[in-house]
């Protein structure tokens, strides 16, 4: 599951807690950055946030680049992205780290196309127009499936748009097709008809991270409010995996999505933690020298210099 601070949306939400000091500036408090039906609807959904032992401000963006950019500049300490999302700010130098993984379904990292349209294989996209957010897992997506069918970006116009604005132009028919994540993808099959020209089975490594900025990790108080989140991410991973339907309810009612479109995307399968290894590293540095080869990105990224392990063995 993809970026300007100026072009997001942002709602904050401080959650009171006991919070622990941890410098000395005083109490932590931990930010957090979240996309829509991300984190604090898990948490919430999973109980799991009533509890924590610091206060949380949530900042919400409407893609994983974005988010980043928060993360490098300090705006934020840590947040849920895709696959693609570190690679790009890895690729700018960003001052962040990816500190934990989990690998879901790749089923909902769709390629979508109206109902009616005539584009009915991934070789009919050539001189077609595909709306993704750039820096995104969504343009991961649409990399490999491109070259899985013979073909680059080149042979494409990719419109690079925020899921808000891809749907009214999907539905507006002013693109070819769009490439997006759930819930989008389960919104946009439910209300606009959407057909899936093809998914990331195959393709995709289904990987998604929780990235903290540098500033947090170098803070002993932020670090460890980082670590306690990422664990009890991964406490409710598991929590949504086994409760889908408690879940599909909650992040309905948090994100203001159809129970019956939250009911698709969950069905589909959730994210599940990953050790963040040599594997998913590896998989990750094959992304981003494909993305180097492409000409996306302006040179080599060793993905592995953007990466901190240290909660590893408390996620375990």
């Amino acid at each position: 599951m993809s970026k300007l601070l100026s072009a997001v949306a942002v709602a904050v939400l401080v959650l009171a807690g006991c919070g622990t000091a941890g410098s000395s500036d005083g109490p932590v408090v931990l930010k957090v950055g979240d996309q829509k039906g991300g984190s604090k609807a898990l948490l919430t959904a999973a109980g799991l946030l009533d509890d924590f032992p610091y206060p949380i401000e949530w900042s919400t963006f409407t893609s994983g680049p974005p988010l980043l950019e928060a993360a490098s500049a300090g705006a934020i300490d840590v947040g849920g992205v895709g696959n693609t999302p570190p690679i790009f700010a890895a690729a700018a130098n960003a001052k962040i780290a990816a500190v934990y993984s989990a690998k879901g379904n790749v089923e909902s990292d769709a390629l979508l196309v109206p109902a009616d349209s005539a584009l009915r294989a991934v070789p009919d996209l050539e001189g077609r127009s595909i709306a993704v957010a750039k820096g995104s897992s969504a343009h991961g997506q649409v990399l490999l499936t491109l070259a899985a069918a013979g073909l680059t970006t080149r042979d494409v116009t990719l419109n690079f748009l925020q899921p808000s604005d891809a749907y009214s132009a999907f539905t507006q028919k002013r693109v070819d097709a769009w490439a997006v994540w759930d819930p989008y993808t389960a919104q946009a099959q439910q209300e606009a008809g959407a057909r899936v020209l093809t998914d990331g089975r195959g393709k995709s490594n289904g990987y998604t991270f929780q990235v903290a900025g540098r500033a947090a990790l170098d803070s002993p108080g932020k670090s460890a409010a980082v670590g306690e989140f990422v664990k009890r991410i991964g406490q409710a991973q598991r929590w949504a995996d086994t409760h889908r339907e408690e879940w599909a309810r909650v992040w309905a009612a948090e994100t203001g999505l159809k129970l019956e479109v939250a009911r698709a995307a969950v069905e589909r399968g959730g994210d599940l933690p990953v050790p963040l290894d040599d594997a998913v590293i590896a998989s990750e540095q094959e992304l981003a020298d494909a993305f180097t080869a492409d000409g996306a990105l302006p040179g080599k990224v060793d993905f592995r210099k953007f990466v901190d392990t240290r909660f590893q063995g408390e996620l375990s």
